[in-house]
């Protein structure tokens, strides 16, 4: 996109996209005119800030959590200035109920400075569509009305439909009312299967979780520390996996005989994590995906260490077994019958289940989507999922690249959407820095 966009609509009100508006919003420019649009009834929740659940905790400190690029204390002063959160206590890990809660107040502070302006419109309501015209996009809505615009921001988020079939996500529509003594499988080992642990607690649930993954693997706890000094000539870019992960496995074992924890040279290489993913080849992109993502994901998306202790408590009791392996059938009767080939010993295991939570991450494709608007773009030829079908191929510029190749002036997308260019884009940390850059790209 060049030049000046005065009007601009952004597809999804959750924390991506409040952020992308606080952004936009520093603008001076008095013509400027941003339509927020959300189907749920609160905007800046979305799926992961609408629990109301107070064990579900962020995952990064609030120190790291301000919506604001260029002000990362701004969550921090937030916290204090509202007695939530002491300047003995960090690091804090607040409730992500409390994390909507400054989103919803950013919102409604900008939605009271503009308020004279008109620069800043919200509606609530589901987009159904994104389509270009010759000035600019009209998105249509669910109530049979539209909205045009110079050009369109998707920052729908992630997915809210589960991936696997039998499975459902944890407290969707799908999620009633269950036996507390009956089994569950939670298909996922990471953050995702922790918040469903940590809401089945809450609900007095007390028969087994079974969690599978191909490897068993459990996020690591946070610490606090320091992260290592790095430079971006000192990071092989450009090489096959291989030759990356001895490189990265040396620097750790370089920095342990020196006293210094493993997180930090995990945090140390966060600012070029990006760069890294753009600069290998595909095939690199793709073992990484299928081979090395689990062990790097236990490492880079931890857990708070207060909720690490009840995960690992709850591990040792035996009221959570960790599976690696992989679900090879299910058979659905009374309730389910599932069989898991063991990854170490082949053999098949099966589980009698009441019910399967899908905590497995990353969509597989991209073009199933449930979201209408993600999935009428790649169904028109507007939009084309990225080589790994993990998001929407965008441009380094966070442009929509249709079906034929073309690079599109009007659809942008930002968050978890784009992870096929960018990969590391689901943290509020990533989102940030990616909604300051693109704001100042369309306001020219």
């Amino acid at each position: 996109m060049t030049g000046r966009a005065n009007s601009i609509i952004i597809v999804g009100g959750g924390a991506s996209g409040v952020v992308l508006a606080a952004h936009l919003l520093k603008s001076s420019n008095p013509d400027l005119r941003i339509t927020l649009i959300e189907k749920r009834p609160h905007f800046g929740q979305g799926i992961a800030y609408s629990t109301l659940l107070s064990a579900h905790v962020l995952n990064v400190s609030a120190a790291g959590m301000s919506a604001y690029a260029d002000d990362p204390a701004n969550f921090w002063r937030w916290l204090l200035e509202r007695g939530l959160a002491s300047q003995d206590q960090a690091p804090v890990y607040a409730p992500r109920s409390v994390y909507a809660r400054y989103l919803g107040e950013l919102l409604d502070d900008l939605e009271t400075r503009e308020q004279q302006t008109g620069r800043l419109r919200l509606i609530r309501e589901e987009s159904l569509s994104i389509t270009p015209t010759a000035s600019g996009v009209e998105v249509a809505l669910a109530n049979g009305t539209s909205v045009v615009a110079h050009l369109a921001v998707l920052a729908t988020g992630h997915d809210e439909e589960p991936a696997q079939g039998h499975a459902v996500r944890m407290g969707s529509e799908a999620d009633t009312a269950l036996d507390p003594d009956r089994s569950v499988m939670v298909l996922g080992t990471g953050l995702s299967m922790v918040d469903a642990f940590l809401a089945l607690e809450q609900r007095g649930h007390r028969g087994d979780i079974i969690a599978v993954s191909r490897r068993g693997l459990l996020p690591s706890p946070h610490r606090k520390g320091n992260p290592i000094k790095l430079d971006v000539a000192d990071i092989p870019l450009g090489t096959q996996l291989s030759y990356f992960v001895g490189w990265f496995r040396d620097l750790i074992k370089e920095n342990q005989k020196a006293g210094i924890d493993w997180r930090d040279v995990v945090d140390g290489l966060r600012p070029f994590n990006q760069k890294i993913w753009q600069n290998w080849p595909a095939s690199a992109k793709r073992r990484f995906v299928e081979h090395t993502k689990a062990w790097w994901d236990i490492h880079r998306h931890r857990m708070a260490p207060e909720v690490y202790a009840r995960v690992t408590e709850a591990v040792q009791s035996g009221r959570i077994r960790l599976v690696a392996g992989r679900v090879v059938d299910i058979a659905k009767g009374g309730e389910f019958t599932i069989q898991v080939q063991s990854r170490h010993t082949q053999r098949l295991e099966t589980f009698e289940v009441a019910r399967i939570y899908d905590c497995s991450g990353i969509v597989r494709d991209i073009s199933t989507s449930s979201n209408s608007v993600v999935r009428s773009l790649v169904d028109r030829g507007l939009a084309r999922p990225d080589p790994l079908r993990i998001g929407l191929d965008v441009s380094a510029k966070c442009e929509i690249i249709a079906g034929d190749g073309t690079v599109s002036a009007k659809i942008l997308a930002v968050g978890p959407l784009t992870r096929g260019t960018f990969f590391e884009i689901d943290a509020i940390p990533d989102i940030r820095v990616q909604c300051a850059r693109l704001s100042k790209q369309l306001l020219g």
